[in-house]
């Protein structure tokens, strides 16, 4: 019975610890590793070049000093071209929402023309936008490095304008003004490290329209007067370095 109660113990022994061995072994894990949570407060300047169009309709309301009794439509041209500046600004951020305000300036060179339908074949109009400048508020939100926000305020476009004789291609009269409107704009931006960003943005300039007298070339003389309704669409990609504060860690 010794004997048995013996081989009895051997053998219930050896099962446990071959159960044991077959169990695995408890395995002891880090907690993960933080992650930057990116932060898009602070102050930023930046560069932007891209396309631009505005559109522009002309009316004559006014020869040589007198009035014609209501406005003659000469034509609508777009005014096309390339422009390139910088910008600066600042946000705030609070959880994922930011806000921020923006000063940008740009050269521009965005040219059109078309044949004046009110004074015939005599004169092409001619319209230029050489620069403007936005001053915007800002509004996004913010997937950790992704920010995608809106912005609208205060336009203002730098125009020249002029009538020239198709036929020599010599200037008749010009006009120049600054021209003040508001924008709205929507924008993506994606921050590639720390400090730098890249962005996607479009805005639309709202300028409605404003009379501009028309001075001879020669002799300064009052040509005309037309009545110029303006729009702008730009597309920009924009740079941007960021003097915000460091990233905040979280799990």
């Amino acid at each position: 019975m010794k004997r048995l109660a013996l081989a009895f113990g051997v053998v219930s022994i050896s099962a446990v610890s071959a159960f044991a061995a077959d169990l695995p072994a408890r395995t002891y894990t880090k907690a993960p590793p933080m992650m930057a949570a990116y932060d898009w407060s602070g102050f930023y300047v930046g560069a932007n070049g891209g396309y631009g169009s505005s559109s522009d309709c002309w009316n004559l309301d006014n020869i040589g000093g007198v009035p014609i009794g209501g406005i003659v439509p000469e034509g609508c041209h777009d005014a096309t071209g390339g422009v390139a500046g910088g910008q600066i600004g600042y946000r705030w951020q609070t959880g994922a929402l930011v806000a921020g305000l923006e000063g940008q300036g740009n050269w521009a060179n965005l040219r059109g023309s078309s044949l004046s339908s009110a004074l015939g074949s005599a004169v092409t109009n001619q319209s230029k936008i050489d620069a403007f400048s936005l001053f915007t508020g800002q509004f996004g939100y913010a997937w950790n490095n992704t920010l995608l926000y809106v912005k609208s305020g205060l336009a203002v476009t730098s125009d020249k304008y002029q009538g020239i004789i198709p036929a020599t291609g010599i200037a008749l009269d010009t006009a120049s003004e600054t021209r003040v409107g508001y924008s709205a704009g929507v924008g993506l931006e994606y921050g590639f490290t720390p400090n730098w960003s890249l962005a996607v943005e479009y805005d639309h300039f709202f300028m409605f329209e404003s009379d501009n007298p028309f001075t001879a070339v020669a002799g300064g003389a009052l040509t005309r007067v037309d009545s110029i309704h303006q729009d702008v669409d730009l597309v920009t990609a924009r740079l941007n370095y960021h003097f915000g504060g460091p990233a905040v860690a979280r799990y």
